[in-house]
């Protein structure tokens, strides 16, 4: 979808409109809350048998909204509450749904009741639609396999009295499905003992545990394992009678060495053929350096970790203050300033541009708080990069139809790089960028403001607007936070949406939200005794949803930050960092978290679609966001329930919180089956009758694949402003 020339060739007062109100209406307003009580109306959990007076007659409870009312014959069947209803009769059964009687009780929780026989107090209690429970079941997914270890073989004597790891991997330290697995123990025991072991899933579920003995000497013992499960998974290992555990490892705590196992996804999805590279979804900032003998920073950071997870898009930089530092002219647009990482396919550029060289600043300091002091200069610079970048684009990247360029990074007031110029001058830096690179680049894609959080954005972009603004971005770049301290205690769902404040949109124009991420709880530090499983696995869960309400509400590309943990802010890394207590960057020793291995399953999933849009009519606290394959391809729904007064309860993340909910996949009357991929990607075939699946839905997204595209189109509401791609 190319945005490019959208906004330039409209009158003032359109271009102001538009830019007033740009696409992910709600997010840039109350976060990512997304309408949520506007489109949502409350199910009841229970449902009772004994006959209840309402008007004078007695009616009995048979199902919550968007449940399945049945009885035999035909009977009265009333509608909403037990101050608001409609009454109708039916034969047999009666969908519980504001289709089938409209809305007598607008936002208000409703019930089905059917009329009971004279004199009976008590009736039969009437079937619902419910379904087995996907996760967090651990019979639901194939168990690990683990054989008894083979003979040791002498270790270090260097080292801690028991160790753990997962050799043989591509240093991600995650494996493909059903792939071989080898869990390395390493024990230094000082007299013969036993070692007991075991590997939980994400759940905390104990997947596979045996014990073997150990001699006194160090020794590495092998088990040889495979999983018909993806996710993650936790090693823990003791000597009994030693009583020691493993160490903390880097930002790793104690107790635990981590793996994953890759998602196959292509038992429902086939893999999506790309039209055009900037199809892809979803990009990543952070490096790991694990290919033998790199190091930072030589070498491909990207790869393998960036195609585990599933990420395309990487920032490349062509700031002002980094290409010419000391003085002007010596970025020569025709040499060759593409990293080798770019020249394989796989990787896609963001070209950065935010930064003002010292000798160029007015303050004589390199900055990010105001316009170039010589402007001609920052203009031909500009000129010059769109150059450079429309003959990378043409050799290196032939069938993309766009280069993309940011130019401000968090120009927050209260943030680390805050603008302390004018408004005009902002504008006049934004105007001294697009205009120079579209008469090099006549494919450029001129993006911004990319403010740290989602409401500031939107904010910035109304007061510019008078000033010309919309006349310089060919679309919106942001980052996605959305509250302060964006963690598994303060997810995207905890606010509500005011319909006042649903913008319109900036229509046709590409919205690239490059930053969103989840950390541990604001107060976390890196411990030896922390996270504990909980908190990971509420990551996991949270980072997801995040991303998924960014793509469902029209984003057309999102960022996942971080790769590792890192210094300073605490937990962001979808990876732990195995050597640096406090974290580090450009890193070669990381193991796998929840969220990594979410990620994976995401990307896997909702990768190479395009957003149809949030499903109409979910009651409150559901979430579910509808996208498309490419090339008319599957829909797959991701669907999740939130509580705030369960998440978080008294006693952590409830992974167990659950709602039953039936999702429309298929006309009236039809019934089959249907993929249905937990949070994982793990596969489950799923029968749904009627043209609806019954599910239960908790705080970890399910992907439901099915084929009817225009049932699905029809029971979904477009973002404003999307295009698709």
């Amino acid at each position: 979808m190319s945005a490019r020339g959208v906004l330039s060739t409209v009158s003032i007062p359109d271009t102001m409109t538009r830019l007033l109100r740009p696409r992910l209406p709600l997010l840039f307003i109350t976060l990512l809350a997304l309408a949520a009580c506007d489109r949502h109306a409350p199910i009841d959990s229970a449902q009772a048998a004994e006959a209840v007076s309402i008007d004078g007659g007695a009616w009995v409870p048979c199902a919550s909204e968007r449940g399945t009312c049945a009885f035999s014959g035909s009977r009265r069947v009333m509608y909403g509450t037990a101050a608001q209803h409609t009454v109708k009769t039916f034969r047999d059964e009666a969908h519980c749904d504001n289709g089938s009687f409209d809305d007598p009780a607008p936002g208000a929780e409703k019930t089905c009741w059917y009329e009971a026989d004279k004199g009976a107090s008590v009736a039969p209690a009437a079937k619902r639609a419910v379904a087995t429970r996907i996760e967090p079941k651990p019979a639901d997914t194939p168990p690990m396999q683990c054989s008894a270890p083979g003979a040791p073989v002498p270790a270090s004597q260097d080292g801690d009295a028991i160790e753990a790891d997962t050799p043989g991997s591509d240093g991600t330290r995650m494996f493909a499905l059903d792939a071989p697995i080898r869990v390395a123990i390493t024990t230094r025991a000082s007299s013969a003992d036993t070692v007991a072991w075991q590997i939980r899933a994400e759940w905390n579920t104990v997947k596979a545990s045996g014990q073997f003995p150990v001699a006194a000497k160090a020794q590495t013992y092998t088990l040889a394992c495979t999983s018909g499960a993806a996710g993650y998974f936790a090693v823990s290992a003791t000597l009994t009678a030693q009583k020691s555990a493993l160490s903390a490892r880097g930002t790793r705590p104690t107790g635990i060495a981590t793996f994953g196992v890759l998602s196959n996804v292509t038992v429902a999805l086939p893999a999506v053929n790309f039209a055009h590279p900037d199809q892809h979804r979803f990009g990543g900032q952070g490096v790991a350096y694990l290919k033998l003998g790199e190091t930072c920073c030589s070498g491909d950071g990207y790869r393998p970790l960036y195609p585990a997870l599933g990420l395309t898009w990487v920032n490349d930089n062509r700031n002002w203050y980094m290409s010419e530092e000391k003085a002007p002219n010596q970025f020569n647009p025709s040499a060759d300033h593409l990293q080798s990482f770019f020249k394989h396919e796989g990787l896609l550029r963001l070209i950065q541009l935010d930064g003002i060289p010292a000798w160029a600043s007015p303050n004589k300091k390199q900055t990010h708080s105001y316009t170039p002091a010589m402007m001609e200069a920052y203009r031909d610079y500009m000129k010059r990069v769109g150059e450079e970048s429309n003959a990378v684009r043409k050799k290196w990247f032939p069938q993309q139809t766009a280069n993309y360029y940011q130019v401000t990074w968090e120009p927050d007031y209260e943030g680390g790089l805050p603008w302390k110029d004018s408004d005009a001058n902002l504008v006049a830096m934004y105007k001294a960028t697009h205009e120079p690179i579209h008469a090099t680049d006549p494919n450029a894609v001129v993006m911004g403001l990319t403010l740290s959080n989602l409401a500031s954005n939107a904010t910035w972009l109304k007061r510019l607007a008078p000033l010309g603004i919309g006349k310089y971005l060919d679309g919106v770049s942001a980052h996605g936070y959305y509250d302060v301290g964006t963690s598994p205690s303060h997810p995207p769902e905890r606010f509500d949406a005011d319909p006042s404040t649903a913008f319109k949109s900036m229509p046709g124009a590409k919205l690239f939200v490059t930053e969103t991420s989840v950390s541990y709880d604001i107060g976390s530090k890196y411990r030896p005794n922390s996270p504990n499983w909980n908190v990971l696995y509420a990551q996991g869960a949270v980072v997801v949803r995040a991303h998924l309400i960014l793509l469902g509400e029209g984003a057309d590309v999102s960022f996942v930050f971080y790769s590792a943990d890192f210094p300073g802010e605490i937990g962001y890394g979808v990876f732990f960092d195995l050597v640096n207590a406090q974290g580090g960057f450009g890193l070669n020793a990381i193991s796998p978290k929840p969220a990594a291995m979410s990620v994976a399953a995401m990307t896997r999933m909702i990768d190479g679609t395009m957003t149809l849009g949030h499903v109409n009519g979910t009651p409150r606290g559901v979430y579910a966001y509808a996208f498309q394959r490419l090339n008319n391809g599957k829909i797959v729904t991701a669907l999740w329930t939130h509580d705030n007064a369960v998440w978080p309860g008294p006693k952590g993340f409830d992974p167990a919180h659950a709602v039953n909910y039936t999702l429309t996949v298929n006309d009236v009357g039809k019934s089959g089956t249907v993929t249905v991929f937990d949070m994982m990607g793990n596969a489950s075939n799923v029968k749904y009758e009627d043209g609806r699946v019954a599910l239960t839905l908790t705080e970890a997204p399910l992907y439901v694949v099915s084929d009817n595209t225009a049932t699905m189109r029809a029971n979904v509401t477009k973002p404003v402003g999307y295009t698709g791609q």
